[in-house]
């Protein structure tokens, strides 16, 4: 399997809430913190089994407080609601960037079944 592209720029986005990721000059992704949060590769929100998942709700408003390297392979990253536990991969991250549109649409229709609100 390959491995996915290292990030050549990271950059937070206060204003707009957005973790951009640059992997060329053409290609820039911008992921919502809120997005970010509520896929936390974290056991915390993936369970710690098949089917385990817990569904995160009330993030809309989270933000990143701390971001951090962790080694040569990973980010850390440290949110408003006080989660920092899971280590975003740079094959994890270059996932959420190339299937954002649906991770989020699945996201969006599991909180419309547990009639949960972000």
């Amino acid at each position: 399997m390959a491995t996915a592209p290292r990030p050549t720029k990271i950059k937070l986005q206060t204003q707009s809430r957005c973790l951009e990721l640059s992997y060329s000059e053409t290609e820039v992704y911008s992921l919502s913190y809120e997005f970010l949060r509520v896929l936390s590769p974290s056991a915390e929100v993936r369970g710690h089994g098949p089917n385990s998942a817990v569904l995160q709700t009330g993030k809309k408003d989270v933000y990143i407080t701390n971001i951090e390297p962790a080694g040569n392979y990973a980010l850390k990253i440290t949110y408003s609601d006080g989660h920092d536990s899971g280590l975003y991969t740079w094959d994890y991250l270059y996932d959420l960037c190339c299937q954002e549109d649906n991770y989020w649409s699945d996201y969006l229709q599991q909180l419309d079944k547990a009639g949960a609100s972000r």
